[in-house]
């Protein structure tokens, strides 16, 4: 099944076996194998589907095929932004396999290195070798089908290959996701039906083989490419697994009694096009007694380190071993070849699927003589538009042909020319479109240096990476590009982004490493997160370093491995799991609600700065300020019943919700927490309102936040001030009141609620029971009642 959602974004949460976080290859193995064993599957894809014509190859559909949501694009490119590098990721049904380049080579045996060091400590291991990889290699190559390119004399390949073989690199036609013929071991034709397979194709659309056009990277419209949603996917839902779009994952939670909590938000259809406040979207929630994150490198990490106080004892290592897998984009322009005619070499780049020839450059660790890191170089084609966007923009040559054929045609008419066929003059003012026809994009990957942290800054994903401790290795991959290019006689450019040292990737890989320990890695050799069973990572997240050839297979091949074990040992995790109720769910600090009562609720957000060993609320905000450690809050307010919080001295509420700081490790739930509206002292003129929220940091431990807002009368008009401003403190454990002086603090610090936060604030409002209209009207008159107490004293004094 595909495509429905859960309706209810409250109340008690539906339950699964098995939710799976993502469709990439890790996720769509995951699902495929959890499904066909019988297990309840969700898979949860923030991505839409793109069933075969739906790819965009418009103008207009390509400025709207982005991901990012809260700007209305749902679209297929994600694309980031970080410190030495871009990277670029897929959100759509099949993950990153929708705009890869189909190549399912295997790690090489020597490459699954044992204790590498790294240049700013610590290892890069592999727990696991080929040989535990190759059953799963093999499983994995069936189900997508690798085929060797079978058209060895597209004109790019016999350059490339002809090149490698003068320089004495080695060339290969690497095994590719792509149907080519009607049947397997048939003769490859362009363009044929593709017979549907015995577990059906969730598009339900019909498929064509591949037509030799280069449009791998920007989805294949043909279905030719063999992508998981006609595969993996579609066999999944074969077996009974449900698959839910645009679905996005935001909170991740163990339960007490075992198992997890999943909450999502939907991106629905209609938002496309239209600014949407994603934070405001509903958010719907799944347990599941095993969970597997598969959301790819940048989204596996990102759920990790936002929700990590979640999560007691997690790794120190979440966020490390990042890389690139050494990808590095480079260009041969204007080949020659002095043997032919007209002393021009076709290399016809958007001929053929993206990539049809892979050169291994050998490695130090090989043992044959070889030094350095090894790596691959890859042609790397593209679709045939572009091949008009490369001559549109040599602008001289246009003109030039455009005043040929303009003057020509002038004095045809002037000097009455009874030549009618003009066909030679428009193929001249097309021109030869030798630019376009003889140049080639190469790629490199390679065994870079995993070195790279992931980390929240402001609440976002950040890495610090940089290309320096893999100068050697780019120099060497750029070295052999340069070689490949004087071979062709074409001119050798770097991509512009090298200029400034930084590249592109569209494979970044660690961050939630594999290792053997909770001191090495997140995950063990199968994925399963340390201290937390049933909860695994099978994405590239789960990587301890660089796959060095393409990574698809070997992330898949992890993942169907992961597999084995997970399912060898299938209602583990089920019987650990209690109804216990989740941590938000807490019972109310005043007792359960009267019969027939009218609940009340409202939804407030406050922003501001925080400093780690300040224990002035003043000073630490401004601490906080000068060195851009924010924190804020989104908290719902709940009373129960409206009649007994009015009557209740301490109007007391219950507050759920979380806290977002980066110095505290991200995204802390409220594991329970309470807001009391007004409370007195001997003071007649001042009031408090006062928060407590219990949470765990990033590293298990629990914290406190306590705060106030001081309500009194000073002079000037100060009730906005007063009532918009928190002072607050974050003490060490899960404090009690009676504790508070006592309690070590880890923190102080102002927030306060913004002008467009307060006006949002006021339509969350909410009733929930027999009389709302009376029960909003009995809060109204509490609220300002006691403003008035407070702040119309003075007026009293002055009108009497």
């Amino acid at each position: 099944m595909i495509g429905r959602r859960d309706p209810r974004p409250h109340g008690r949460p539906e339950h699964v076996e098995t939710v799976v976080v993502g469709s990439g290859f890790g996720g769509s193995v995951a699902a495929y194998r959890a499904a066909e064993a019988g297990s309840g599957v969700l898979v949860l894809e923030r991505g839409k589907a793109y069933p075969p014509g739906s790819f965009p190859r418009t103008p207009a559909a390509m400025g709207r095929a982005f991901w990012d949501p809260g700007r209305g694009l749902h679209g297929l490119f994600d694309v980031w932004t970080f410190r030495g590098l871009e990277a670029v990721v897929a959100s759509g049904l099949g993950g990153g396999s929708l705009i890869y380049a189909n190549v399912l080579l295997r790690k090489d045996e020597k490459w699954f290195v044992r204790e590498s060091p790294l240049p700013g400590g610590g290892h890069e291991h592999w727990p696991v070798s080929r040989a535990d990889l190759d059953p799963h290699y093999d499983r994995v190559e069936r189900m997508l089908g690798a085929t060797p390119y079978p058209y060895p004399d597209t004109p790019r390949t016999r350059a490339l290959w002809d090149s490698a073989e003068r320089l004495g690199l080695r060339p290969q036609l690497p095994p590719l996701a792509v149907t080519f013929a009607a049947e397997p071991g048939g003769r490859p034709v362009p363009g044929a039906p593709i017979p549907e397979p015995a577990h059906g194709n969730l598009h339900g659309l019909p498929r064509r083989t591949c037509r030799l056009i280069g449009e791998c990277d920007v989805g294949c419209n043909e279905g030719a490419k063999n992508t998981l949603d006609h595969t993996y996917l579609s066999a999944a839902v074969h077996h009974g697994a449900e698959i839910r779009t645009r679905c996005e994952v935001r909170d991740l939670v163990p339960l007490p009694g075992g198992g997890y909590e999943v909450g999502y938000v939907v991106h629905e259809e209609a938002d496309e096009g239209r600014r949407t406040r994603t934070g405001a979207l509903p958010v719907h929630r799944v347990t599941c007694d095993r969970l597997v994150l598969a959301a790819g490198t940048l989204g596996s990490t990102f759920l990790l380190l936002r929700n990590r106080a979640a999560f007691p004892g997690l790794s120190g290592a979440l966020g490390a071993r990042f890389s690139g897998n050494g990808d590095l984009l480079t260009f041969l322009v204007g080949a020659s070849d002095p043997a032919a005619p007209d002393g021009h070499r076709r290399i016809e780049a958007s001929r053929g699927p993206v990539i049809t020839t892979a050169i291994r450059v050998g490695d130090a660790l090989d043992g044959d003589g070889a030094t350095g890191r090894g790596f691959y170089v890859e042609d790397a084609g593209y679709p045939a538009f572009a091949d008009w966007l490369v001559e549109s923009s040599q602008l001289p040559g246009r003109a030039r042909r455009l005043a040929r054929f303009a003057l020509a045609r002038a004095r045809a008419r002037l000097h009455g020319s009874p030549r009618s066929g003009i066909s030679a003059d428009v193929s001249a003012l097309i021109g030869p479109g030798r630019l376009s026809d003889g140049s080639l994009p190469l790629l490199g990957m390679g065994r870079d240096v995993p070195d790279g942290v992931l980390r929240l800054r402001r609440g976002h994903l950040a890495v610090d990476w940089t290309t320096a401790t893999s100068r050697d290795y780019f120099e060497r991959v750029r070295g052999t590009m340069r070689a490949i290019a004087d071979d062709l006689d074409a001119d050798f450019r770097d991509n512009p982004l090298w200029w400034t040292r930084r590249v592109v990737t569209v494979h970044p890989l660690g961050g939630a490493p594999m290792g053997r320990s909770a001191r090495e890695g997140v995950c063990d050799s199968h994925g399963e997160v340390f201290g937390h069973p049933g909860l695994h990572v099978l994405d590239g997240a789960l990587l301890p370093g660089p796959v060095g050839a393409n990574p698809s297979l070997t992330i898949a091949a992890l993942a169907d491995r992961a597999c084995d074990r997970i399912l060898s040992g299938r209602g583990t995790a089920a019987a650990r799991r209690s109804p216990s109720p989740s941590p938000d769910s807490t019972d109310r600090p005043a007792g359960p609600p009267s019969p027939g009562a009218t609940s009340l609720s409202f939804t407030e957000e406050m922003k501001g700065f925080v400093a780690l060993g300040a224990t002035d609320p003043g000073s630490g905000a401004a601490q906080g300020r000068r060195l851009g450690q924010r924190l804020e809050f989104r908290l719902t307010i709940t009373a129960d019943d409206v009649d007994r919080f009015v009557a209740d001295p301490a109007h007391q509420a219950t507050a759920t919700g979380s806290v977002d700081s980066d110095v505290l490790g991200g995204r802390l739930p409220v594991v329970r927490g309470w807001f009391n509206l007004f409370t007195r002292d001997d003071d007649p003129s001042r009031r408090r309102m006062l928060y407590r929220l219990h949470m765990t940091d990033g590293g298990g431990d629990p914290l406190t936040l306590v705060g106030h807002k001081d309500v009194h009368d000073d002079p000037g008009l100060d009730v906005w001030r007063d009532t918009s401003t928190l002072y607050l403190r974050v003490l060490r454990g899960h404090v009690e009141p009676a504790d508070d002086a006592t309690a070590p603090v880890v923190g102080a610090g102002v927030v306060t609620i913004h002008p467009a936060d307060f006006a949002q604030q006021l339509t969350t409002f909410r009733t929930t029971g027999p009389h709302g209209a009376e029960a909003l009207a009995s809060f109204g008159r509490l609220f300002l009642g006691q403003l008035w107490q407070v702040y119309g004293r003075r007026l009293e004094v002055v009108t009497t």
